[in-house]
Formats: C-alpha cells, sequence, structure tokens
C-alpha cells in the first residue's frame, strides 16, 4: 500500500544553521502519528518541509504517491497553524475560515454554490461550531479557533492533515474534543500528524511517534518510540540508573 508520506534523505540548512539532518520517515494511511521534540528540534521545519513550503537542500518527499504540488493542487493536505501564526484580527467569521478550504472546489467562478455551504455547515455541525459560524474567528477561544481549523480540513476533504501543536493554549475538554475528531477522521482513513513538545497528550490519541532532534532519533510504535533512552536523547534528560 502506498504510503500516506514518504521522506527520505530531509536536510534543510538556513544559511549556516542545519536544521534537519538526514531525515527519513514513512507514514501509513489511516494513522495519527506524533512528531516530538524540544523546541528547535526542527519540527515546525520538517512540517514546512513535508507541505512544500520550504525546499529542502536534500532529499525526495511523496504525499499519498504524489508529489507535494499536485497533493496542494488536488486539495489532499491541509494545515492547522500554531496559534501565533495567525492573525485574529483579521475580520473573517468563522464560517469564511472553513469556507476556504472549499477553495478547490468552488470551479472557475470561485463563487461558493449551495454544495459549498452545506458542506461547510456540516463540517461546522460535526466541530460542534455551527452555532458560532457568524461570529468572528478572534472571538472564539483558543481550543474553538483549532476546532474551526479542523473543520476548514474536514470541508475541503482533506487525506492528509498536518497540525502544528493542536493542544497548545487550549483547556482539557477541547483537549478531549479534538482527540476525538482526530480519531473520527482516522477511522475514515485519513492520516493525521500532530506536531507536539507534549508527551502527556500522545499516548491516549497516536499509533506511532517520530522523535526528532534535527535528526530521526526513534520512529516505530509509541511501546517502542517512548522508552527511555529515546526520550532521554531527544529531550535531553537523565533516565533512572544513569549518571
Amino acid at each position: 500500500m502506498t504510503p500516506a508520506i514518504s521522506a527520505h534523505g530531509i536536510t534543510v540548512r538556513y544559511g549556516e544553521t542545519l536544521a534537519l539532518d538526514d531525515v527519513s520517515v514513512d507514514i501509513g494511511t489511516a494513522r495519527i502519528c506524533g512528531l516530538l521534540g524540544m523546541n528547535g528540534s526542527g519540527k515546525s521545519t520538517l512540517f514546512k518541509a513535508l507541505m512544500g513550503l520550504v525546499r529542502p537542500d536534500a532529499g525526495h518527499i511523496r504525499l499519498l504517491g504524489h508529489d507535494q504540488r499536485q497533493a496542494r493542487r488536488d486539495g489532499l493536505l491541509c494545515y492547522v497553524p500554531q496559534s501565533e501564526a495567525v492573525d485574529w484580527t483579521f475580520p473573517v467569521t468563522v464560517a469564511d475560515v472553513v469556507m476556504m478550504g472549499r477553495y478547490g472546489h468552488l470551479g472557475f467562478t470561485r463563487r461558493a454554490r449551495q454544495a459549498d455551504k452545506i458542506a461547510v455547515r456540516a463540517a461546522l455541525e460535526r466541530v460542534g461550531l455551527a452555532e458560532l459560524a457568524g461570529n468572528p474567528i478572534g472571538a472564539l477561544s483558543g481550543g474553538q479557533r483549532k476546532r474551526a481549523f479542523v473543520a476548514r480540513a474536514i470541508a475541503q476533504q482533506a487525506q492528509l492533515l498536518f497540525l502544528d501543536e493542536p493542544f497548545a493554549g487550549v483547556d482539557k475538554k477541547s483537549e478531549a474534543t479534538i482527540s476525538d475528531l482526530l480519531r473520527a477522521l482516522r477511522a475514515e482513513g485519513r492520516t493525521v500528524v500532530i506536531s507536539t513538545h507534549d508527551l502527556a497528550s500522545v499516548p491516549a490519541l497516536c499509533d506511532e511517534a517520530v522523535l526528532l532532534q534535527q535528526r530521526v532519533i526513534a520512529h516505530g510504535p509509541l511501546g517502542e518510540v517512548l522508552a527511555p533512552e529515546s526520550l532521554a536523547r531527544t529531550f535531553g534528560v537523565e533516565t533512572a540508573g544513569e549518571p
């Protein structure tokens, strides 16, 4: 079966700084994968490289069997950014944000049709935001904002979702709601990759994990990847019994 993500030998430099060093990962379809590492470990750079927003100095990437440009053009991937990366003062409603996911479906005129409006409404209902559709996106809580971006991915019918720190700044109820949504999307055959440094959220949600520290420290099932020695190499902490 064609993997959802196939990346091999990815190296990225910013000037003299080596951000990623020969990173290779293969992630199957209908999986939730956690990308774990400290701030500065290269998680955001790897996200950008996978989505085609950063051109690697070396290596190659395939998404669902396509090159990145084709995958983006076909609407196969969607990005849920960190809250800090979004201008929440921009005057758009919650429904406007979700409608952005329908851009590739709008046709030549780029005008929303009834089918697009129905898709947006259904996505908002699914994430529990239908009653807030007309509210400014900036008026929502942190958890509601994340759910709005997940709704955008649902409306887009994206098969590959990248979520950058999805649980940062959200309460436990919103975290549980988002986790349930991601599990449901996995059950529909979609692949989800979440970037996080919050180890506590991973075991109950993810099928597998990648530990990153410029290079891949470990990748595989959680029972193998979250071994103390691998976590020590990734997060720079000592394991029990070490000097």
